[in-house]
């Protein structure tokens, strides 16, 4: 039985990828309920509200999931042009009134009435299938091409404001960059120039000033602009080995900020401790793990790079999350994948995974 772009009869996905994805994700639901009981109760007099809402776009997510894996993955190498144009419309719409949202002094948000989208999270997705179809070819003197489109894309989230994306979106499009097989002293320009541009960035910036102060003098000022990271540390240190318990935290009664989005590993690290946490961690480097397989056994150029997109996506977003939570890196405000509270991440990226299993599908 056939039907247009789907080929049913391929080899089966990646059993170990669903399943492995799958249980981050229902573990995220768990502690997005956790975390989240009592900014729940104060907002809307409902302690179920943020996990109900996060098990609604799970489902969602896996369906798109399904549906994304059953397409041959080629289709994406014709359609990378349109979905890449239309991103950036969508970019661009978040700053227009009645369609952008503004909340927290930022536009990050388009409402369709039926779900608010954050296009920042679908460029993600959208670069990783417009690079891969791009540098499939072998091509000289892209160099500044890329260099453009990169800017043009990270520039429109820049100013929504969002560093922490930006950040994502800039390692996953280097990596594909370079992977592809572009010359070595393209990248010894291009490092230094992006390292200097994000510290610029965090210079010019208040806020993001104040985030750079914090992460090189994370003991001062507990109270004032070191206080989030200063709750987060003493949350995964009071877990110790085995964690004050499941549904014990304390820093989750607003205590820690983002207890449910960005800072949910702390309330990880206090619950489980350690050796949770580890757990939690090599779940991740299975996941990857298997991800960098499906690149290997790719059949084609378009395969490898999209697939090591979306292994690059996973792997690049849970370092960033996982470091800035234990100061290794300053706070970024990026969500750890599966797990974290929000709807546009979690489905966007598992619709990634659909890709990403597809190409597993038509592996050698």
């Amino acid at each position: 039985m056939k039907f247009p772009f789907f080929k049913l009869s391929l080899r089966p996905s990646d059993r170990g990828i669903v399943l492995m994805v799958g249980a981050i994700s229902l573990f995220g639901i768990l502690m997005v309920y956790d975390s989240s009981v009592a900014i729940a109760v104060r907002d809307f007099g409902n302690q179920y509200y943020y996990a109900t809402e996060q098990l609604k776009w799970l489902i969602v997510g896996f369906a798109a999931l399904i549906v994304f894996s059953l397409v041959d993955y080629h289709v994406w190498y014709k359609a990378a042009l349109p979905i890449l144009i239309g991103t950036l419309i969508l970019l661009v719409a978040v700053f227009l009134p009645g369609i952008g949202i503004r909340a927290l002094g930022a536009h990050r948000w388009i409402n369709f009435g039926f779900f608010v989208l954050q296009p920042a999270e679908l460029a993600k997705l959208s670069l990783v299938i417009y690079l891969s179809a791009w540098f499939s070819a072998r091509e000289r003197g892209r160099f500044m091409s890329f260099i453009i489109l990169l800017a043009m894309v990270v520039g429109l989230i820049l100013i929504e404001p969002d560093l922490g994306t930006s950040i994502i979106i800039i390692s996953i499009s280097v990596i594909l960059y370079f992977t592809s097989g572009a010359p070595i002293r393209n990248f010894a320009i291009l490092v230094p120039v992006l390292i200097l541009a994000v510290v610029l960035l965090a210079v010019l910036s208040p806020y993001r000033m104040a985030r750079l102060t914090t992460f090189l003098r994370p003991n001062e000022d507990t109270q004032g602009a070191s206080y989030h990271i200063h709750q987060a540390l003493l949350a995964i240190g009071s877990g110790g080995w085995f964690g004050v318990g499941v549904g014990q935290s304390r820093q989750k009664y607003q205590y820690l900020p983002e207890a449910n989005t960005d800072s949910i590993f702390a309330i990880i690290g206090e619950e489980l401790g350690f050796v949770g946490s580890v757990a939690v961690i090599l779940a991740f480097i299975f996941l990857i793990s298997r991800g960098f397989r499906v690149v290997k056994r790719a059949p084609d150029a378009f395969g490898k790079l999209v697939a090591l997109g979306v292994t690059a996506w996973i792997g690049v977003q849970t370092v960033v999350n996982l470091s800035a939570m234990v100061a290794l890196l300053p706070l970024t405000g990026v969500p750890l994948p599966f797990i974290s509270y929000g709807g546009s991440s979690l489905i966007i990226m598992l619709a990634g995974v659909g890709i990403l299993l597809n190409v597993s599908r038509h592996a050698k």
